[in-house]
């Protein structure tokens, strides 16, 4: 073990994890309320207390932003919530997001030593609670020094290249093709995972180290990479992320009543069409859903489903429960919200009516057989297995891809075969002197990761913007294929 218990700390209150408190789910299908409603100050005061201190953390080598996590517990077990939430800050500028959104129980509460007695420190939990009983305090912002940096996207990744840039004296200049900043942030999470408010508090700090935002611009069509550069910018980051949705390509698709999740989720929390008719933006509600996929989004768009109305919600996947990359706090809350869960299933036909709206979803049972390229179980069909679901709308939540546009009119800039922006180690592009990080790259699944994306880049770019060394030396060390 990499620390030792305090003497006036009892095993038993090192094994026992205190219980974030909810709200009840029949209280809480009704609106877009947040479900979570946090730590007390009593409980966050003796989760800390938990913390053993290690002296070699795993859970920092765990963390993609590199948190210090022993020291904002430490000082929260203090009662000095303001200095927990410098501390959260120094490495993340968005704590009271990831303390909401991001998956500890695979990252730093994963790798706790207490994991091997009882339950892992509630490193998500103790986080939120710093973040949002924290003020805003005077920042030292440096003067700008250095570089001019363009940064498209104000999602995770965006937000993180400008804050750590920003604070390091470069001149920082978001462009946001939305009207609202975020990212995926505002569009892809509802409110009652990820509050407005909270989120607008945490863009507002940015705001206030100096990052200006620009909004409606959309890179590609309002203004090219190039004309960046044009205009002075010294480095461009591309963190615009993956905006176009993934099909099945099965028959039924173009019915009236299928949705992508990621046009969904966008009518309703972007454009509030779960208000309508206060905003103007409608959206078609079945009265029963099905919901295919297994990933956080296609948790998010079968609760939404169940607020705006849907009396029958299933969530159809192709494996079992256990491999479902959604997060299981969400899982168990989609359950206890009443969801249904149809696993070893996948859809083949979607059968429509004369009208051309969605009437059923034919589907077959899967088998698991050994593990493909992902690592998971691959699933074969079952053969004569067919059966049909009676459905009225269909949301597709497999994924989605980055938008083209960028890749269109930047030749220079290489990309895979899915259109996915190549970067090495140092998330440099193929064309000098651009970053790109965030799900406009391959293999970013999460908040953090995209974070963790952007804050290489951003020291990337530092040093890059700093030393002669630096732009003097080969701009990538091999060429991409």
């Amino acid at each position: 073990m990499n620390g030792a218990t305090s003497s006036k700390t009892s095993p038993k209150s090192t094994i026992q994890r205190h219980q974030v408190r909810k709200r009840s789910p029949t209280e809480r299908i009704r609106d877009f309320d947040e479900v979570s409603l946090g730590f007390e100050l009593s409980q966050a005061l003796a989760e800390a207390k938990r913390c053993l201190q290690c002296r070699d953390p795993p859970c920092v080598r765990k963390c993609p932003v590199e948190i210090d996590i022993p020291r904002f517990i430490s000082q929260i077990k203090e009662g000095d919530f303001e200095s927990a939430a410098r501390t959260l800050r120094e490495k993340n500028s968005i704590p009271a997001v990831t303390g909401r959104v991001c998956p500890q129980e695979r990252l730093c509460e994963a790798s706790c030593v207490l994991s091997n007695i009882g339950a892992p420190i509630a490193i998500g939990a103790l986080e939120r609670f710093a973040a949002d009983t924290s003020k805003e305090y005077d920042l030292a912002i440096p003067e700008i020094s250095l570089g001019r940096v363009a940064v498209i996207g104000s999602g995770p990744a965006g937000l993180t290249v400008a804050s750590d840039l920003r604070r390091l004296g470069h001149e920082v200049t978001v462009y946001e093709a939305l009207h609202e900043l975020g990212g995926v942030l505002t569009y892809g999470i509802p409110p009652f995972r990820l509050p407005r408010d909270i989120l607008t508090k945490e863009i507002k700090y940015i705001e206030r180290l100096g990052v200006r935002f620009e909004k409606n611009v959309v890179i590609g069509r309002t203004l090219t990479i190039d004309e960046l550069f044009d205009m002075g910018y010294d480095a461009v980051f591309i963190g615009s992320g993956a905006g176009s949705p993934k099909f099945l390509h099965i028959p039924g698709e173009n019915l009236n009543a299928v949705y992508s999740a990621n046009e969904f989720l966008t009518r309703c929390n972007l454009m509030r069409a779960y208000k309508f008719p206060e905003y103007d933006t409608p959206v078609h509600i079945g009265d029963r859903v099905g919901v295919i996929g297994g990933g956080n989004v296609a948790m998010d768009a079968a609760r939404t489903a169940l607020r705006l109305g849907s009396r029958h919600v299933t969530v159809i996947y192709r494996r079992t429960e256990k491999e479902m990359p959604a997060r299981i706090e969400e899982i168990e809350n989609a359950k206890s919200e009443g969801v249904n869960f149809m696993t070893l299933t996948s859809p083949i036909r979607i059968i429509g009516d004369e009208r051309g709206y969605v009437r059923g979803l034919e589907c077959v049972r899967m088998k698991l057989v050994e593990p493909d390229s992902s690592g998971r179980k691959r699933p074969v069909e079952i053969k004569d297995s067919n059966f049909t679901l009676n459905l009225d709308m269909v949301i597709v939540a497999i994924g989605q891809g980055p938008n083209p546009l960028i890749r269109q009119t930047t030749p220079e800039l290489k990309t895979d075969e899915e259109g996915y922006i190549i970067v090495d180690e140092r998330c440099r592009t193929s064309k000098r002197c651009v970053w790109a990080a965030g799900d406009a790259i391959p293999e970013s699944e999460t908040v953090i990761e995209a974070m963790g994306g952007g804050k290489r880049a951003a020291k990337d770019i530092h040093r890059y913007l700093t030393y002669d060394s630096a732009r003097n030396s080969p701009w990538l060390d091999r060429e991409f294929t």
